[in-house]
């Protein structure tokens, strides 16, 4: 209904809220999406900054999920003063399946469909981190606003989930890594290290150049 893109049709399916804001730098947050960004749900494509819990969202691998948690939190900066490699990831539109640019922070998790995938790994989805992407495609970092509203929303298990039309965008639940080890539990998701994430981006952009899919790079304009 929604030109979605589903891996397996399978729907079967497998924690507070924190608001406030910071006075400082992006390496305060790893993961959540930026305020305004659209995710595929079961009232159709939604502004993540509207969703509630218990709101169902479309997984890649489970079907609607309801929401069990949502954190929101508004990184106030300056952009000068902030490192590079900090900066936000630009994904201009169609360079990873999205239809509208796609604003990511660099250690976001997004999932990748390569062929090489499967030669290396068995599975021809793999996750790599957003910064390994940049400089290919038309992607690139650019300077922060000085107000960034991030939310991070989370299920009871990490999922993946649909961005701005076809991004894979992991999201991590909010179990910690203690709660894991003690239960025996493990994440279902494992981001490439860097150096095998740029291998595979390499691998990525060659196949989908190949089949005739250049993206359309866009100009690199500031956030």
């Amino acid at each position: 209904m929604f030109g979605w893109k589903i891996k397996d049709p399978r729907m079967n399916y497998r924690t507070s809220e924190m608001s406030g804001a910071y006075n400082g730098g992006l390496e305060v947050a790893t993961h959540g999406l930026v305020a305004g960004t659209r995710v595929a749900s079961a009232m159709g494509w939604r502004g993540v900054e509207s969703l509630a819990k218990g709101d169902m969202v479309l997984t890649f691998d489970n079907g609607l999920q309801p929401i069990t948690d949502i954190r929101r939190v508004t990184i106030c900066l300056d952009a000068m003063e902030t490192e590079k490699a900090l900066w936000p990831v630009l994904i201009p539109p169609n360079a990873l399946g999205n239809k509208e640019k796609l604003t990511l922070l660099p250690d976001q998790g997004v999932m990748l469909e390569c062929e090489a995938a499967a030669d290396i790994h068995g599975d021809p989805f793999a996750l790599v981190n957003a910064h390994a992407l940049v400089g290919e495609r038309g992607i690139y970092r650019a300077p922060p606003n000085t107000r960034i509203e991030l939310i991070a929303i989370s299920f009871a298990e990490d999922q993946v989930i649909y961005a701005e039309g076809g991004a894979l965008i992991l999201c991590l639940s909010y179990t910690t890594t203690l709660d894991r080890l003690l239960d025996g539990s493990q994440s279902t998701y494992e981001v490439l290290s860097q150096t095998e994430a740029s291998r595979l981006v390499e691998c990525f952009v060659m196949e989908l150049e190949d089949r005739g899919d250049h993206g359309f790079p866009q100009m690199q304009h500031g956030l």
